[in-house]
């Protein structure tokens, strides 16, 4: 197998960075079954939930002790082409910058709506990117308050990947910005759409959240223990699309 382990991470947008979610589930697999991971700080015995912040530490924890994994998130990595455009942004590095910016929802006891009222930085609900375009159901990142949406969590989310961008560098392969190929002995950190998989596997007595991370976890173990999760690093698309890509992401799983 290509990696050692399997992170699956269902996430949350609600409260703040510090604020303890029971939409925020985290689990890993290994060579067994996916497991739920309780937050480093809780007491033997105890699963507390975790926090934004407590994710993306833990993350890096990981890539700093040398733990070759790759790990899924259910938040957008990126915006469409169209806001590239309207901004300036050339790459997704110049993005996520930019974003932070304009959009610190990583700063203490902010929550995601105090950066909505008057943010110029933002776009329209009926800009998709193209790998949304490509499912079924999946929601613009621009389009709050409506059931499924991925909004609030993206908003929430891109900051802590430039954080964990600015703590690792190199060390972990943003797919597909880095590129569609995954480097020998490399992290990776990708984008997914949970509801992908989770139909899958028995959802036995886990919460919906749960049970969304269990499946990113157990299908990309199963996938890689198949050598078909190569497959998925690459997606059918023509250069031009690639192209598109590079800058707007895109979800593993969708081909």
């Amino acid at each position: 197998m290509k990696f050692d382990y399997y992170i699956g991470i269902d996430y949350s947008g609600a409260e703040s960075p510090e604020s303890r979610l029971k939409g925020l589930q985290v689990y890993v697999a290994s060579r067994n079954d996916p497991e739920r991971v309780k937050t480093p700080v809780a007491p033997k015995g105890h699963h507390w939930n975790w926090s934004r912040r407590e994710v993306a530490e833990w993350l890096i924890k990981q890539v700093k002790a040398n733990k070759l994994f790759i790990a899924c998130i259910d938040h957008g990595f990126s915006f469409p082409l169209s806001y590239y455009k309207r901004y300036g942004l050339n790459d997704w590095d110049a993005f996520i910058d930019d974003f932070q910016k304009y959009w610190p929802t990583h700063e203490d006891y902010v929550y995601v709506e105090k950066f909505r009222e008057g943010n110029f930085r933002t776009g329209h609900r009926d800009e998709f990117r193209l790998t949304e375009r490509w499912t079924s159901s999946a929601k613009s990142v621009f389009q709050f308050d409506v059931q499924g949406q991925v909004a609030k969590s993206t908003h929430a989310g891109i900051p802590w990947l430039y954080h964990i961008r600015q703590e690792v560098g190199e060390k972990v392969h943003f797919w597909p910005f880095d590129g569609f190929d995954v480097p020998k002995g490399k992290c990776v950190i990708s984008e997914v759409y949970p509801s992908v998989f989770r139909n899958r596997y028995p959802r036995e007595k886990r919460t919906a959240d749960k049970q969304d991370a269990y499946s990113i976890a157990r299908w990309l173990k199963e996938s890689d223990e198949r050598n078909i999760l190569q497959h998925y690093f690459h997606p059918p698309l023509t250069l031009e699309e690639k192209q598109i890509a590079f800058l707007e992401g895109w979800i593993l799983g969708i081909s």
